[in-house]
């Protein structure tokens, strides 16, 4: 593990240099890795391990998601598995199953978490929120985090593409005194970039504040209220949305995701250079206090509690299917599919 310097702040990091893929399969040579979920996390972390040559196996109930299991090399009866024979199965059982799914499936998990296992999420919810869960295991099994900073899907894309995606890891509790070792051969080996280290508390409070602010809540806010205000002022769809979200996901985005947020500024005119420094300090201004009220909300468990009640009801799919294609079917979306049939790639 080295010391790196972040904007001033030392911070713990191991990178894949310090702790080769080579080391990692040696510390994990005798384990048998249970994916529990098939879901959004499952398929990249699975298939990234299983192409890195461990020992890992899924488990996984009836549905359509194990049939994308079936569909991606998985074999029933020999490396996929009901849940709790996989569980039986693995010496680290990794739970990627939705919050809600890991509250209705502990039972089933906890009855096979016998002393020198691992238990392995990537989301610090359960245990964080343990209280509201339920979620609480025996003080024999080591109990560790490995949090990609994105989809299942970009880790399975960067890792194909032969990159990484950064990911943050954590100790919860170390029954056998190889949680470490175990826990950074884990990281390694679904695919992560670096691993930085965190507590099971942060990632969840930093999580869900990210997830509901500028990853997908507020981006969406904000995108939403600068299309409505063009089209009112009659600009039209294409030149709304043009404005709004194509410029800033397939120009403006790459370039700060390059070099910084000053290097994106210097390559574009003077003249938005100087807007964008005069009305940063109102929009900041604007938005803080929305995001404190979020953190506090997080950190109080009125969130979780939120998430909890939501999707542990029988209806919530369709509910939840309502509520994305009216997303889907707004105006601005709408434009949106017209705008990316258009891109050059697409004819």
């Amino acid at each position: 593990m080295a010391q790196m310097i972040f904007g001033g702040v030392t911070e713990n990091v191991v990178t894949r240099d310090e702790f080769p893929l080579a080391k990692a399969r040696e510390v994990l040579k005798d384990e048998v890795i249970a994916v529990i979920g098939y879901g959004v996390q499952g398929p990249g972390q699975s298939l990234n391990l299983r192409d890195n040559g461990f020992n890992v196996i899924v488990g996984q109930r009836p549905g359509a998601t194990y049939d994308k299991a079936v569909a991606d090399g998985w074999v029933p009866g020999q490396t996929l598995f009901g849940i709790e024979e996989a569980c039986a199965r693995a010496t680290i059982i990794q739970v990627l199953l939705s919050d809600a799914a890991q509250i209705a499936c502990w039972p089933l998990i906890e009855k096979h978490l016998t002393a020198g296992k691992a238990l392995y999420f990537s989301h610090g919810f359960a245990i964080t929120y343990k209280e509201r869960t339920g979620i609480v295991p025996p003080a024999d099994v080591d109990v560790i985090l490995i949090a990609p900073k994105g989809s299942g899907t970009s880790l399975r894309t960067m890792f194909l593409e032969g990159r990484g995606l950064n990911s943050s890891y954590a100790i919860f509790q170390d029954a056998t005194g190889r949680a470490f070792e175990r826990v950074v051969a884990l990281g390694i080996g679904v695919g992560s970039g670096y691993l930085f280290e965190t507590t099971f508390k942060k990632e969840v409070y930093s999580d869900l504040t990210g997830e509901r602010g500028s990853l997908m809540g507020a981006i969406q806010g904000l995108l939403l209220a600068q299309y409505e205000v063009l089209r009112e002022q009659g600009h039209s769809p294409s030149e709304a949305f043009n404005e709004t979200v194509e410029e800033l996901t397939q120009s403006l985005g790459p370039l700060f995701a390059k070099n910084g947020m000053d290097w994106m500024y210097a390559n574009c005119s003077t003249t938005a250079q100087r807007g964008a420094l005069d009305w940063m300090g109102p929009f900041h201004d604007a938005i803080k206090p929305v995001m404190q009220q979020l953190y506090a909300a997080v950190a109080s468990g009125e969130e979780a509690q939120r998430s909890i009640d939501s999707n542990s009801q029988p209806d919530y799919r369709e509910k939840l299917n309502a509520e994305l294609k009216a997303l889907r079917e707004s105006e601005m979306w709408q434009a949106g599919a017209t705008v990316r049939k258009l891109r050059p790639e697409n004819n």
